[in-house]
């Protein structure tokens, strides 16, 4: 199968809340680089060039396992899924990329990308060279520091995945960890729609795609979920964060 290899955006069809000197409201870097006191034109001035990338559709990939490591992206609309196939063929859920959020840091250790990364609905990109990203870094120490805090995240989303949690408690920490990262960029905590399917969510938490189910259903009958297909709404955010507790300590 072919590749999308980051395609480029006619600028026209790209809406952006941002401007020559101000960063998109769910820019991944705005923040590391107004700290340095950066902005847009600075960027341009140390020739650090940003590149649109999208529309990308449902079931595009931006790159595949084995793809030559060249760059970062920031999703800045769509969510993007990213899945390792084991030697028997099964697809495995490494994680699910919001925007605001970085894809290809687990690149950086080698010269190929170690997964694949394929949009799960309508995806606009910024894609960074890591070249040119890892010049700027050495320059900027609160973007270099920002781009370990990219990847120590990453890494602590793992605990998600290991530890001897119940259904309920995966479920919960799922819920609210999508509820912080979206508050995180402006977006509504309480109310939002999961754009993923239930059978990646149930491969992601190492279920069973019928637990997850019979889990939100569970949620929703004890009022701390409303439930509509793929329509989220936190109803009693004070007990379903006590559930999700014991995983998300882990990741402090």
């Amino acid at each position: 199968m072919s590749k999308v290899a980051f395609p480029r955006l006619d600028a026209s069809v790209l809406a952006d809340d941002g401007d020559d000197y101000h960063f998109c409201s769910t820019c991944a870097f705005s923040q590391a680089c107004m700290a340095e006191g950066m902005d847009k034109a600075s960027l341009g001035d140390l020739h650090m060039l940003v590149q649109h990338v999208g529309p990308l559709h449902a079931g595009e990939h931006l790159f595949r396992t084995g793809d030559p490591f060249e760059a970062i992206a920031a999703v800045r609309a769509g969510t993007v899924k990213t899945y390792v196939i084991d030697r028997n063929g099964r697809e495995h859920v490494l994680g699910f990329h919001l925007p605001g959020e970085v894809i290809g840091l687990d690149g950086i250790d080698g010269d190929t990308y170690p997964c694949n990364a394929v949009a799960l609905d309508t995806v606009m990109l910024c894609r960074f060279s890591f070249p040119q990203i890892s010049v700027l870094a050495a320059r900027l120490p609160g973007l270099q520091k920002h781009l370990f805090r990219l990847l120590s995240r990453d890494i602590g989303r793992a605990a998600l995945l290991s530890g001897d949690w119940s259904a309920d408690e995966r479920m919960a920490a799922f819920v609210i960890g999508i509820s912080r990262r979206l508050a995180a960029r402006g977006f509504s905590p309480d109310r939002f729609q999961l754009t993923m399917a239930r059978t990646d969510i149930a491969n992601y938490l190492r279920l069973a795609p019928e637990t997850v189910s019979r889990v939100l259903k569970r949620l929703q009958d004890d009022g701390l979920l409303g439930v509509d297909r793929r329509e989220l709404e936190i109803l009693d955010r004070k007990r379903i964060e006590a559930l999700a507790a014991p995983v998300l300590w882990t990741q402090a």
